[in-house]
């Protein structure tokens, strides 16, 4: 790969080194085009894969050093920066085993950790060595977003509904990328009358495709001890609708509302809502796995029965998978704060708490369900 021509802006003379543990399709079609376009501030120097054909093809592609072992990967001078892109419940432990190796920063996919155990062994390592992490939940570094974080006043406070809302057509890499929190049947059509697999498709829906908003939902409702499920429904093939209250003992209650659908429906479509009394937020994200830009986010507000206006923010020249990058190289630099391990652990514990509590809701529901019917027959 070609040296940069001119100092790098953010502070580094020479780009830092980029090491990442997983060559699959988040790594193919994600990051590579996103550290290509960033080539004067990172650079991608060891691909690491179980597969050893898929490690040396990717690696080939950028002139990186490539292996099949994670300790070859960490054990290598030229890597400064760590992303981890291998199967969820691998996460934990090589988070954990890149701060140990002394590399300036780590980037993980989400969910950074499968329990609220599992984040907490990370936040102690990241504390005792002094790396920062940052989960890959590129909507918090879209500029879309931020610029409608930096403009939308008390909406938080005054808020009383949030809507995510994503329209997919029919992908393998999602429902994949969904499904490892689960086991898929191997093959055939699922038994929808089994619970648990509704229950599974339910968990692998929120911790696969919702969490990409869900840090998003929690900057609007900041405590969501009291959450309770109003309905929690899957959408079959794959999708859900779930509606939550939080805040009911507090000043606010607020709505919650998570919908999701892959069907043959056009156009494709990821919209992040939130409403007040008085001002509304809507955020138009671009598909996840396209290199399309960034997010175009619209305030709207009024007084009395008047809209006083709107202000649109965006498109920006990058979109929020570059965003995480260049957070990182920040961070790796120490130009930039961390985020907090509390945020971090807060973010995961509110995604888990909204599955479990689904999960519950749609067996008690089909539960009741198989009750009546079979009080039918007899």
């Amino acid at each position: 790969m070609s040296s940069p021509s001119k100092a790098a802006p953010l502070g580094s003379p020479q780009p830092l080194g980029v090491g990442i543990l997983g060559a699959g399709p988040v790594t193919q079609a994600i990051h590579l085009p996103s550290l290509a376009r960033l080539r004067n501030i990172l650079e991608v120097r060891h691909i690491m894969d179980v597969d050893a054909a898929i490690a040396e093809s990717v690696a080939a592609r950028v002139g990186a050093n490539h292996s099949t072992s994670v300790d070859a990967l960490l054990g290598d001078p030229d890597v400064d920066i760590v992303a981890i892109c291998s199967p969820h419940q691998f996460h934990a432990d090589q988070v954990i085993a890149a701060c140990r190796a002394g590399k300036k920063a780590v980037l993980c996919e989400k969910p950074f950790a499968m329990s609220g155990e599992e984040a907490a062994r990370i936040s102690t390592v990241s504390e005792e060595t002094g790396v920062p992490i940052i989960v890959g939940a590129m909507h918090t570094f879209d500029p879309g977003w931020l610029a409608a974080e930096a403009n939308w006043g008390d909406l938080p406070e005054n808020v009383h509904t949030i809507r995510s809302s994503i329209i997919l057509p029919p992908n393998a890499r999602f429902e994949d990328f969904a499904s490892e929190i689960i086991t898929r049947p191997a093959s055939g059509t699922p038994d929808y009358s089994n619970v648990e697999v509704i229950k599974d498709a339910l968990r692998g829906g929120i911790m696969g495709l919702a969490i990409h908003d869900l840090p998003l939902v929690r900057r609007f409702t900041p405590d969501f001890e009291d959450l309770e499920v109003l309905q929690a429904r899957h959408v079959r093939p794959f999708g859900y609708v779930i509606s939550l209250r939080s805040g009911k003992q507090g000043p606010r209650e607020r709505i919650i509302e998570l919908r999701a659908a892959m069907n043959k429906t056009w156009k494709p479509e990821w919209v992040f809502e939130a409403i007040s009394d008085d001002a509304a937020l809507r955020v138009d994200f671009t598909p996840s796995y396209v290199q399309a830009g960034s997010a175009i986010a619209t305030i709207t507000r009024r007084a009395g029965n008047q809209n006083t206006g709107s202000t649109t923010f965006g498109p920006f020249e990058h979109n929020g998978y570059e965003g995480e990058w260049r957070e990182l190289a920040q961070l790796a630099l120490g130009t930039k704060q961390p985020p907090s391990a509390e945020s971090l652990i807060n973010d995961l514990t509110f995604a888990i708490a909204i599955a479990d509590a689904t999960v519950d809701e749609a067996a008690a529901e089909h539960a009741q369900h198989s009750n009546s019917h079979a009080g039918a027959r007899s």
